[in-house]
């Protein structure tokens, strides 16, 4: 285990995908002090030059960003794991956010049903270059698509979470179950980051062992790797205790909205007025894509499991981690089989209505030893244009913030 916690993890999970911290800057600071200090599952409390600097930067982001609440956890192997509550659970009522509240984790679903994807692989069931049609009919192009593209996101298929048909809907009934059959949409062309990938990925899980989903993520994922607190919430109702989810923006207006920069980002971010509750939105609008709810620390063990792959052959394991280009700006995002590399943290993040998430771990960092923790944006995503429905790497579609912390 030492060989492995060199890597150094990161589990980063935030209380909504939009900007939406109180206005009075006051109120996140002295709500965030109070979650620390009852947040007893914390691991390390200690009060050193580290954890001062970092809460402060993170208190800092989420004053700028309207964030009301986030649970963060950070592992390394000189300064073991610190995990911090900041901020509140609960507009309404200021509940101080917890450690162990359960939050939607979206698109981080999509490494739990890749990992049964791969493990079927493993075992002979499925065939990563075999065409999907061999395995499910009227899909289209499904003769020249393979599970790999599926999984690689290099299918060509069209991201229904992107339609402006499925978005009004969502606006207009955001507690309506969506089956995984009406998840279906016309393919576009070249690489895509698309939600119909991995729901195509589930219907072919299930058609292939004859289970449920949520039974193969629960016995194949969640209990071999210890996620306890990890469940398939495919509905309207998340496990107690949990953080409130809030968007300020709706999906439609999502699609077109422009990405805002610099003191333009800013006005747009305090003009938004009050954030919609979302945390009753149905999940099934992501279904194998992104219904998974989790804790932070059950994140932080997940990214050690898929990063190292505990639950794969290391042959699996070496396909899972081959990375292609998201696109051709410095420093992108590189996406595996249903992984992501994100300036080398290897894992996922994810966004549904009302919560954003982030995991990583970082593998054998040659600077790893030394130095200072500085908190560096994985992915930028900023104004009011908030991705709700998966995580998707593209610069210009996407809300929220994610962080990493690297040796300097």
């Amino acid at each position: 285990m030492a060989a492995v916690l060199t890597a150094g993890a990161i589990a980063i999970a935030m209380a909504t995908p939009a900007p939406a911290v109180p206005r009075d800057p006051t109120t996140v600071a002295s709500a965030g002090a109070r979650a620390s200090q009852d947040a007893r599952d914390t691991r390390d409390t200690r009060d050193t030059p580290f954890t001062r600097k970092l809460t402060a930067d993170l208190l800092a982001q989420m004053q700028r960003l309207r964030v009301p609440g986030a649970i963060v956890s950070v592992s390394t192997p000189a300064r073991g794991t610190w995990t911090t509550a900041l901020g509140t659970a609960d507009l309404a009522t200021g509940t101080p956010i917890r450690a162990r509240d359960h939050m939607r984790v979206g698109s981080i679903t999509k490494t739990f049903t890749g990992t049964v994807i791969l493990q079927l692989v493993q075992e002979g069931r499925l065939a990563l270059d075999k065409p999907v049609a061999a395995y499910r009919q009227g899909v289209p192009n499904g003769r020249r698509i393979t599970i790999r593209q599926l999984l690689q996101m290099t299918s060509g298929l069209y991201n229904y979470a992107e339609d402006p048909r499925f978005n009004r809907q969502l606006d207009q009934h955001p507690e309506r179950y969506w089956s995984p059959q009406e998840l279906y949409f016309p393919p576009g062309t070249g690489y895509h980051y698309s939600n119909t990938n991995y729901v195509l990925l589930g219907l072919i899980a299930e058609q292939v062992t004859g289970r449920p989903l949520a039974h193969l993520l629960r016995e194949r994922v969640f209990e071999p790797a210890g996620l306890e607190e990890t469940s398939f919430a495919n509905g309207s109702s998340i496990p107690r205790p949990h953080a409130q989810g809030y968007m300020f923006i709706d999906n439609v207006d999502s699609l077109t909205a422009p990405v805002l920069t610099g003191k333009d980002a800013a006005w747009a971010d305090w003009s938004a007025g009050n954030p919609r509750n979302a945390t009753r939105d149905n999940a099934s609008l992501a279904w194998s894509a992104g219904a998974a709810v989790s804790t932070v620390d059950d994140l932080r063990r997940w990214a050690k499991a898929l990063a190292t792959g505990t639950l794969l052959s290391p042959a699996v394991q070496r396909e899972r981690l081959t990375f292609v280009p998201t696109s051709d700006l410095p420093r992108a995002p590189t996406y595996g089989l249903a992984v992501a590399n994100i300036l080398g943290y290897i894992g996922h993040d994810g966004e549904i209505p009302g919560y954003n998430s982030f995991h990583g771990l970082r593998p054998g960092h040659p600077h790893h030893h030394r130095g200072a923790h500085q908190p560096q944006p994985v992915t930028r995503r900023h104004g009011t244009r908030h991705r709700a429905h998966g995580a998707d790497h593209r610069p210009t579609h996407a809300a929220g913030l994610t962080w990493a912390y690297e040796r300097a």
